[in-house]
């Protein structure tokens, strides 16, 4: 039998970072009981945490949350050069609609941006890279869903995190649209004053690998301006595409 090769505190330590998978603010008896640890052993472990910037503890609430360690490691994430692959073509797009243009991946029930290209417009929506958002609002996360497995939707509809003020019936209907259009557009679902479109990026064996999408001020990408917009990005998807095996 061959020997497990872990340490034990170090699986202990992830099993408590992986929890933020499901949520973004915990107590220490809620990860306690979610990762099965003592109290005093998540309570050292999250220490340990703490002071390495993984998280950070809201002293009014005594709840934890994901640090900023998290977000710088996950700004270096390539996921097989998939980013630096891609970078030159997202710069053509910003270059030819002028506005900031991002790369989004799923990372369970979150999208992750992998990489940005900000607009050089004085008015601009700064995308920072290693950004997690939920996969229920937002142009990306739309698009993610609509092409995802059924267990991938299913997860997401049955999230504790679903906003109670979002139809989930309608929203399945609002993804078998984006499917059929191939593209999602969002005017201020996430943030006031934002808004995008974005669309699918498949590799050449038809694997959904990452959502692509343009951003900015409402006021610029008002609805009519995006559906002129769409087909620009669908077709930048489209050529990304054929760059991935």
């Amino acid at each position: 039998m061959e020997e497990k090769r872990t340490v034990r505190a170090v699986e202990r330590a992830l099993d408590l970072l992986l929890c933020f998978r499901h949520g973004r603010e915990w107590g220490l008896t809620e990860l306690s009981q979610r990762v099965g640890l003592h109290k005093s052993t998540a309570h050292r472990l999250l220490a340990t945490l703490e002071d390495k910037g993984f998280v950070v503890r809201d002293e009014a609430t005594e709840k934890y949350r994901l640090g900023l360690s998290l977000l710088e490691l996950s700004a270096n994430l390539t996921l097989d050069d998939l980013s630096a692959v891609l970078l030159g073509e997202m710069e053509k797009l910003r270059d030819r609609l002028g506005e900031t243009v991002s790369l989004y991946v799923r990372d369970g029930n979150e999208r992750v941006r992998i990489q940005a290209v900000q607009s050089t417009q004085a008015i601009r929506r700064v995308a920072p890279v290693g950004a997690r958002m939920p996969l229920f609002v937002g142009a990306s996360s739309k698009v993610l869903l609509a092409y995802a497995e059924p267990e991938v939707r299913e997860a997401v509809l049955n999230d504790p995190a679903w906003p109670a003020s979002l139809d989930r019936e309608a929203f399945v209907r609002q993804l078998e649209e984006i499917a059929k259009a191939g593209y999602a557009t969002s005017i201020e679902e996430r943030e006031p004053g934002a808004a995008a479109v974005a669309a699918p990026i498949f590799n050449r064996s038809g694997r959904l690998v990452a959502a692509l999408a343009v951003s900015g001020p409402s006021n610029r990408l008002k609805p009519g301006v995006m559906r002129k917009y769409a087909p620009v990005v669908m077709e930048a998807a489209r050529r990304m595409g054929t760059m991935l095996g």
